[in-house]
Protein backbone atom coordinates (compact mmCIF):
# COMPACT_ATOMS: atom_id res chain seq x y z
CA UNK A 1 0.00 0.00 0.00
CA UNK A 2 1.38 3.45 -0.82
CA UNK A 3 2.52 5.73 2.00
CA UNK A 4 -0.39 8.06 1.31
CA UNK A 5 -2.78 5.38 2.55
CA UNK A 6 -5.78 3.82 0.92
CA UNK A 7 -8.28 5.67 -1.24
CA UNK A 8 -11.54 6.31 0.57
CA UNK A 9 -14.71 6.80 -1.43
CA UNK A 10 -18.48 6.42 -1.07
CA UNK A 11 -19.55 2.80 -1.39
CA UNK A 12 -21.48 1.81 -4.49
CA UNK A 13 -23.80 -1.13 -5.19
CA UNK A 14 -20.84 -3.00 -6.71
CA UNK A 15 -19.25 -2.99 -3.21
CA UNK A 16 -22.18 -4.91 -1.72
CA UNK A 17 -20.39 -8.31 -1.56
CA UNK A 18 -17.39 -6.77 0.23
CA UNK A 19 -19.63 -4.87 2.67
CA UNK A 20 -21.52 -8.05 3.53
CA UNK A 21 -18.30 -10.00 4.13
CA UNK A 22 -16.90 -7.21 6.31
CA UNK A 23 -20.07 -7.14 8.44
CA UNK A 24 -20.14 -10.91 8.87
CA UNK A 25 -16.43 -11.09 9.74
CA UNK A 26 -16.95 -8.30 12.28
CA UNK A 27 -19.85 -10.24 13.79
CA UNK A 28 -17.67 -13.34 14.16
CA UNK A 29 -15.01 -11.31 15.97
CA UNK A 30 -17.61 -9.82 18.32
CA UNK A 31 -19.14 -13.22 19.03
CA UNK A 32 -15.73 -14.29 20.32
CA UNK A 33 -15.74 -11.26 22.66
CA UNK A 34 -19.21 -11.75 24.11
CA UNK A 35 -21.61 -14.38 22.73
CA UNK A 36 -24.30 -13.25 25.21
CA UNK A 37 -24.40 -9.79 23.59
CA UNK A 38 -23.61 -10.36 19.92
CA UNK A 39 -25.05 -12.52 17.18
CA UNK A 40 -24.24 -13.51 13.64
CA UNK A 41 -26.80 -11.72 11.48
CA UNK A 42 -28.39 -13.52 8.58
CA UNK A 43 -26.60 -12.77 5.30
CA UNK A 44 -29.92 -11.78 3.69
CA UNK A 45 -30.57 -9.19 6.42
CA UNK A 46 -27.12 -7.68 5.91
CA UNK A 47 -27.66 -7.51 2.14
CA UNK A 48 -31.03 -5.84 2.68
CA UNK A 49 -29.52 -3.29 5.09
CA UNK A 50 -26.68 -2.22 2.81
CA UNK A 51 -28.93 -2.20 -0.25
CA UNK A 52 -31.30 0.17 1.56
CA UNK A 53 -28.56 2.48 2.87
CA UNK A 54 -26.83 2.66 -0.52
CA UNK A 55 -30.18 3.46 -2.16
CA UNK A 56 -31.13 6.28 0.22
CA UNK A 57 -31.20 9.93 -0.68
CA UNK A 58 -27.70 11.41 -0.72
CA UNK A 59 -26.66 12.88 2.61
CA UNK A 60 -28.98 10.90 4.87
CA UNK A 61 -26.39 8.27 5.87
CA UNK A 62 -23.06 7.22 4.44
CA UNK A 63 -21.11 4.07 3.77
CA UNK A 64 -17.51 4.80 2.84
CA UNK A 65 -14.96 2.21 1.76
CA UNK A 66 -11.18 2.18 1.82
CA UNK A 67 -9.57 0.40 -1.08
CA UNK A 68 -6.17 -0.29 -2.52
CA UNK A 69 -5.56 -1.79 -5.97
CA UNK A 70 -9.27 -2.44 -6.37
CA UNK A 71 -9.62 -4.41 -3.11
CA UNK A 72 -11.93 -3.10 -0.38
CA UNK A 73 -9.90 -3.14 2.84
CA UNK A 74 -12.47 -1.67 5.18
CA UNK A 75 -15.60 0.40 5.58
CA UNK A 76 -17.22 2.90 7.86
CA UNK A 77 -20.94 3.53 8.18
CA UNK A 78 -22.18 6.91 9.37
CA UNK A 79 -25.78 6.39 10.45
CA UNK A 80 -27.83 9.35 11.67
CA UNK A 81 -29.49 8.98 15.03
CA UNK A 82 -33.04 10.21 15.56
CA UNK A 83 -33.42 13.48 17.42
CA UNK A 84 -34.93 13.26 20.89
CA UNK A 85 -38.69 13.76 20.97
CA UNK A 86 -39.93 17.26 21.82
CA UNK A 87 -41.17 16.09 25.23
CA UNK A 88 -37.69 15.01 26.38
CA UNK A 89 -35.10 17.27 27.99
CA UNK A 90 -32.15 16.51 25.70
CA UNK A 91 -31.26 19.24 23.22
CA UNK A 92 -31.63 18.16 19.62
CA UNK A 93 -28.18 18.03 18.03
CA UNK A 94 -27.63 16.21 14.74
CA UNK A 95 -25.73 13.08 15.71
CA UNK A 96 -24.66 9.86 14.09
CA UNK A 97 -23.22 6.54 15.11
CA UNK A 98 -20.27 5.12 13.21
CA UNK A 99 -19.39 1.49 12.63
CA UNK A 100 -15.86 0.84 11.37
CA UNK A 101 -14.54 -2.49 10.09
CA UNK A 102 -11.10 -3.18 8.64
CA UNK A 103 -9.91 -6.52 7.26
CA UNK A 104 -7.63 -8.16 9.82
CA UNK A 105 -4.76 -8.33 7.32
CA UNK A 106 -5.04 -4.57 6.65
CA UNK A 107 -4.96 -3.42 10.29
CA UNK A 108 -2.08 -1.26 11.44
CA UNK A 109 -1.61 0.26 7.97
CA UNK A 110 -3.68 3.44 8.29
CA UNK A 111 -6.90 2.06 6.83
CA UNK A 112 -9.01 2.66 9.93
CA UNK A 113 -7.56 6.13 10.40
CA UNK A 114 -8.32 7.04 6.79
CA UNK A 115 -11.89 5.80 7.23
CA UNK A 116 -12.43 7.78 10.45
CA UNK A 117 -10.99 10.93 8.85
CA UNK A 118 -13.33 10.54 5.88
CA UNK A 119 -16.32 9.87 8.17
CA UNK A 120 -15.46 13.00 10.14
CA UNK A 121 -15.31 15.12 6.97
CA UNK A 122 -18.58 13.64 5.69
CA UNK A 123 -20.33 14.28 9.01
CA UNK A 124 -19.08 17.85 9.17
CA UNK A 125 -20.23 18.54 5.60
CA UNK A 126 -23.68 17.16 6.44
CA UNK A 127 -24.27 19.13 9.65
CA UNK A 128 -23.63 16.33 12.11
CA UNK A 129 -22.36 17.70 15.40
CA UNK A 130 -21.61 14.48 17.31
CA UNK A 131 -20.24 11.10 16.28
CA UNK A 132 -20.45 8.10 18.57
CA UNK A 133 -19.04 4.61 18.34
CA UNK A 134 -20.42 1.69 20.33
CA UNK A 135 -17.38 -0.23 21.52
CA UNK A 136 -17.39 -3.35 23.65
CA UNK A 137 -15.30 -2.75 26.76
CA UNK A 138 -13.34 -5.99 26.22
CA UNK A 139 -12.29 -4.95 22.71
CA UNK A 140 -9.02 -3.36 23.84
CA UNK A 141 -7.76 -2.74 20.30
CA UNK A 142 -10.92 -0.84 19.37
CA UNK A 143 -10.87 1.14 22.62
CA UNK A 144 -7.25 2.20 21.93
CA UNK A 145 -8.00 2.97 18.29
CA UNK A 146 -10.99 5.22 18.97
CA UNK A 147 -9.30 6.90 21.95
CA UNK A 148 -6.32 7.70 19.71
CA UNK A 149 -8.77 9.43 17.34
CA UNK A 150 -10.32 11.64 20.00
CA UNK A 151 -13.27 9.51 21.07
CA UNK A 152 -13.96 9.32 24.80
CA UNK A 153 -16.56 7.72 27.03
CA UNK A 154 -19.78 9.72 27.18
CA UNK A 155 -22.37 8.98 29.79
CA UNK A 156 -23.14 5.60 31.24
CA UNK A 157 -25.73 3.07 30.19
CA UNK A 158 -27.31 1.13 32.99
CA UNK A 159 -28.98 -2.20 32.38
CA UNK A 160 -31.32 -4.32 34.41
CA UNK A 161 -33.40 -7.26 33.34
CA UNK A 162 -36.92 -7.10 34.73
CA UNK A 163 -37.78 -9.60 37.41
CA UNK A 164 -40.61 -11.85 36.47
Amino acid sequence: MPRTGPAVRPASPSDLPALVELRLANAEAHLALDPDTYRLPQREAVIKHFTAVLGEEAGRNAVLVAEHCGQVLGMVEVLRLPEPPAHQILRPEPSAQIHTVVLSEARGRGVGSALLDAADRWASQHGIMNLSAGIHHQNADAVRFYRRHGYAPSGTSWLRQPAG
